[in-house]
């Protein structure tokens, strides 16, 4: 079974930066896509940004240019560096394994808990 274990959330004021990380378990890591989503109160869960298993990677507009996601398959990890966050940044940020098709991630029924990510104004 997979396992996904998401940090680095925290409370950053905005043009702040943090990194969110996220280690993977269970599954051939190096061979799967992965993806960032996030969700904030009321709303529903969107794709931030995805990699795929040869590191090519795509974004929400409203992030790019200022979110960046990598992977070290050495260390089953997958990250999103996320700088000049603005308050609407805030929501609880999931990773997932998913696949490509078509040049759209599509994400697996596996996602970790959560960390929280609040940019205060």
């Amino acid at each position: 079974q997979v396992q996904l274990v998401e940090s680095g959330g925290g409370l950053v004021q905005a043009g702040g930066s943090l990194r969110l990380s996220c280690v993977a378990s269970g599954s051939i890591f190096s061979a799967n896509a992965m993806g960032w989503y996030r969700q904030a109160p009321g709303k529903q869960r969107d794709l931030v940004a995805g990699i795929s298993a040869r590191d090519s990677t795509t974004y929400v507009d409203s992030v790019k240019g200022r979110f960046t996601i990598s992977r070290d398959n050495a260390k089953n990890t997958v990250y999103l560096q996320m700088n000049s966050l603005k308050p609407e940044d805030t929501a609880v940020y999931y990773c997932n394994t998913g696949h490509y098709f078509s040049g759209t991630y599509l994400p697996s029924d596996y996602w970790g808990q959560g960390t929280q990510v609040t940019v205060s104004s």
